[in-house]
């Protein structure tokens, strides 16, 4: 995991802490040791107390450095595991052969022009070469995997599906509506919440579009949570050439219970990205109660299924999403609570001992 520097990788963070808690959670038979980048235990000292952690001598946010790493102190201590699991997407050319590698999207074939050279070119000649050597490839979604399939030439045998995992204690603890409120300046306008990083596949300027547009007359502030990303001062720049700045709040990145206490009190969320290979927050976004409207690109009508809104990327099939929200509220809740209990951190590390298992069944052939 020396890829998985913390606050530094998104969701795909987030994906394997919950697995490894969900692997304490089910007994698995495994004793995991994690190796990750230094900093990583303290990020994150809720992994420490169910599997060993063993910190690289790097931070590892230098990519040179980190594959470095990767193919000397990492490939020397774990040559003798029965398993290493490669979660980001690529592997070291040298280290131990039996090999579970996570693949969470393939977007750079999709998009390619929302990558730098650099990182294009990075991942062009890095993640085929994985999928080649990899024992087994594991992707999040179906979409995903029979994405690799296609594009990689992939035998269906080498390839699984590892659903995301929710956090054990999501909406406990959740930060109060009224402290929320007063923190954000949100009155009493209802509130939609859009969690995601300004990357221009997230798709920021077709909900500020609909606030400017369609949806001009509601009384709604739209709470746009993440971190900087590649599209922030587009989408900054368009809050303020829109006359937007009373109805949308940038919170940055927030905290968990900040994030469940938003959740709990939105009349939706809306989620309108062009590209996911999973799309947690709409799971998370179920899970505490909040309806969910979203596009109906790559893998998101897989995971959200009947559970939500999945819409075309046209102003007029979201012109009227709000109301039909509110006229559906109930059963669109009851049936995210019901979708999102088929994603927890037990049933993902579930999941993950099967994969285990198929790396470990290749290997005795």
């Amino acid at each position: 995991m020396l890829w998985c520097v913390p606050g530094n990788v998104g969701g795909s963070e987030e994906y394997f802490v919950r697995q490894l808690l969900g692997l304490a959670e089910i007994g698995a038979p495994f004793d995991v040791s994690v190796y990750a980048p230094r900093g990583f235990t303290t990020a994150h000292p809720e992994v420490a107390d169910v599997a060993k952690v063993v910190e690289a001598p790097s931070s590892c946010r230098n990519r040179e450095l980190r594959v470095w790493l990767e193919n000397t102190w990492l490939a020397s201590r774990t040559s003798r595991a029965h398993v290493v699991h490669h979660g980001g997407g690529t592997m070291p050319s040298r280290g131990n052969r039996s090999t579970l590698l996570t693949v969470h999207d393939v977007q750079y074939l999709t998009f390619p022009e929302y990558f730098s050279r650099l990182k294009l070119a990075y991942l062009r000649n890095r993640v085929p070469s994985a999928i080649r050597r990899a024992t087994v490839i594991a992707a999040p979604s179906e979409y995903v995997r029979s994405s690799i399939e296609h594009n990689f030439g992939t035998d269906r045998a080498r390839t699984t599906v590892v659903r995301h995992g929710l956090e054990q204690e999501i909406g406990q603890g959740k930060t109060s509506e009224s402290e929320l409120r007063q923190r954000f300046n949100l009155g009493q306008s209802r509130i939609l919440v859009m969690p995601a990083i300004t990357h221009p596949h997230k798709n920021h300027q077709f909900i500020l579009n609909l606030l400017a547009n369609q949806w001009r007359a509601e009384d709604v502030k739209v709470v746009m949570v993440g971190g900087k990303g590649l599209a922030d001062n587009a989408v900054q720049r368009q809050i303020v050439d829109l006359g937007l700045s009373e109805r949308v709040v940038r919170s940055g990145r927030v905290n968990a219970p900040d994030r469940d206490g938003l959740l709990a009190m939105a009349e939706a969320l809306v989620f309108p990205s062009l590209y996911e290979g999973f799309g947690a927050p709409v799971i998370e976004a179920m899970a505490l109660g909040a309806p969910v409207i979203t596009s109906n690109c790559a893998s998101l009508p897989e995971v959200v299924g009947d559970a939500g809104l999945v819409l075309g990327l046209s102003g007029s099939e979201w012109s009227g999403a709000l109301d039909q929200v509110r006229q559906q509220r109930h059963e669109l809740v009851q049936r995210g609570l019901a979708r999102a209990a088929q994603f927890s951190a037990a049933k993902s590390a579930e999941d993950l001992v099967l994969a285990y298992e198929k790396v470990l069944a290749a290997g005795r052939r």
